[in-house]
């Protein structure tokens, strides 16, 4: 059964798609079955694994919509893990979704089709908290929340915590915070370092000790359709992720 991890932060700009993309590739390089999920109108972790977003291929949005299962959008990557792509026909969704019945768990039931088939789903979300955010948080075991380390971020993980409260209350009793990851890090940033040392301080363990360094690689490699992996494999950002998944897997171990 897979571990679904909803990737999100309300703040835009923070590295939720590049950690999503490097991420599955990561732990797909440990022979973990991985899938992401684009459900970012924007498509951009669509893109950024090589696919084409454009054209007639199926996404998340048919599914969304009930005419398409899961399994006719699926598209293997050259990194090896399974991709469910989005494009902008998904902004719609958010407006359509009001209609249909059952709207804020249709991801929920889509994945559940395949559970069995991977060990990890990761869920790129929207940078914003609509219906497609809330079927992601929905559907997932666990939200991990990449951040940057500065004062305004605070503020939006405050808020963020509070609508992962409010979603187990009334929609997912499971839903937990999986874990807390600092990303765009400068070490000669003394903001950056007393904005960190507070999440240690407040959220403890939930904090990753991984930290993803700011990295010109991670930046240019989705351009290129890759992930940093295959972009430039010894990369300080490539590592970081590399860390990352094993970060990840030593603590679903010893679980």
């Amino acid at each position: 059964m897979a571990k679904i991890l909803a990737v999100t932060n309300q703040k835009g700009g923070v590295g939720k798609t590049t950690t999503g993309i490097n991420l599955a590739a990561s732990l797909a390089l440990t022979r973990k079955r991985v899938m992401l999920v684009d459900i970012d109108p924007q498509g951009n972790a669509t893109v950024g694994s090589g696919v084409e977003k454009d054209g007639d291929r199926l996404t998340i949005y048919d599914v969304l919509m009930g005419d398409a299962d899961l399994t006719e959008t699926l598209v293997e990557t050259g990194a090896g893990y399974t991709l469910v792509p989005a494009n902008g026909d998904l902004a719609g969704a958010q407006v359509e979704l009001v209609r249909l019945a059952d709207r804020e768990r249709r991801l929920r039931h889509a994945l559940a089709g395949v559970a069995d088939d991977f060990d990890y789903i990761l869920v790129d979300c929207p940078p914003a908290l609509n219906l497609l955010t809330i079927n992601a948080l929905v559907a997932a075991d666990a939200v991990l929340i990449p951040m940057q380390c500065e004062y305004f971020a605070m503020e939006g993980l405050s808020a963020l915590v509070d609508t992962i409260r409010r979603i187990r209350e009334t929609l997912n009793p499971k839903l937990r915070i999986e874990g807390l990851l600092r990303t765009m890090f400068d070490t000669r940033n003394s903001l950056a370092n007393e904005v960190s040392a507070q999440l240690r301080e407040y959220f403890g363990d939930k904090v990753y000790r991984t930290i993803i360094p700011r990295n010109v690689r991670l930046a240019e490699a989705p351009s290129y359709g890759k992930p940093a992996l295959e972009y430039d494999r010894n990369s300080k950002g490539a590592q970081a992720y590399l860390a990352l998944a094993g970060e990840i897997l030593r603590r679903d171990e010893a679980a």
